[in-house]
């Protein structure tokens, strides 16, 4: 998978792409991230990206920028759109695109190539929208200085659920989400800290019952904080 995020502060995205699971994706040759600075293709003088928006209003990313930027690294003109765009999809991060979520993360896995848009202030010119993105992700009922965040978070949740990511993929099944539950609670050594014990089912060795535990942990965890799942 080829990623490439197009930002005004591309240094912003080093420390998360050059540590930990994100990191050994790409050393394995998983995944390729590349960021691309937004003012390098701005056509003007001053490297301007963003101007005031008619009718009043604070500052809008113009539609040049972006439009230049993908059109560069995709080696093709996006308006008129083509006919056939690939095996890719364009994504702008916004507070009005769909809300992220484990189930509708896994489709992006049909797609060899993501371009993802950061931009910020007031948002980007409607054109960009309409006729260069194929889609908008949220990734909450909030809004952020920037979308800068919200495209490191689609990154790492996306990227360690590539095959080959995790090292132990079994741990990816059992997680939050991925059946329609949050996750059960995990304990470690010691058995007993400070008088606060393990549960004495899960250190019993009988593994029917431990899975029983955790379903119905899950279960009650679930109910109590996100009944909505449930539904």
């Amino acid at each position: 998978m080829l990623i490439d995020v197009v930002t005004i502060f591309p240094k912003m995205f080093s420390p998360v792409l050059n540590e930990s699971i994100i990191k050994r994706a790409q050393n394995k040759g998983l995944v390729k991230i590349n960021t691309h600075d937004l003012r390098n293709y701005s056509s003007d003088s001053h490297k301007k990206v963003d101007d005031s928006s008619y009718g009043a209003g604070g500052m809008v990313f113009s539609a040049q920028p972006f439009f230049s930027a993908v059109e560069s690294i995709l080696d093709e003109t996006i308006y008129p759109k083509q006919d056939a765009k690939g095996n890719r999809r364009i994504i702008l991060f916004s507070p009005k695109g769909k809300t992220l979520n484990q189930k509708n993360l896994k489709r992006f896995f049909k797609y060899e190539r993501l371009i993802l848009l950061a931009p910020r202030y007031e948002g980007v010119d409607e054109r960009v929208r309409k006729h260069l993105v194929d889609e908008e992700i949220s990734i909450g009922d909030y809004v952020l200085s920037g979308a800068e965040l919200p495209a490191m978070v689609f990154i790492d949740s996306l990227v360690r659920l590539i095959p080959g990511v995790v090292s132990n993929p079994e741990s990816i099944k059992n997680e939050s989400f991925e059946k329609g539950l949050l996750d059960f609670p995990h304990y470690t050594k010691p058995a007993d800290f400070r008088g606060l014990k393990v549960p004495e089912v899960l250190i019993s060795g009988d593994h029917k019952k431990i899975m029983a535990w955790r379903k119905k942990k899950a279960l009650e965890i679930t109910q109590k904080r996100r009944p909505d799942l449930l539904k």
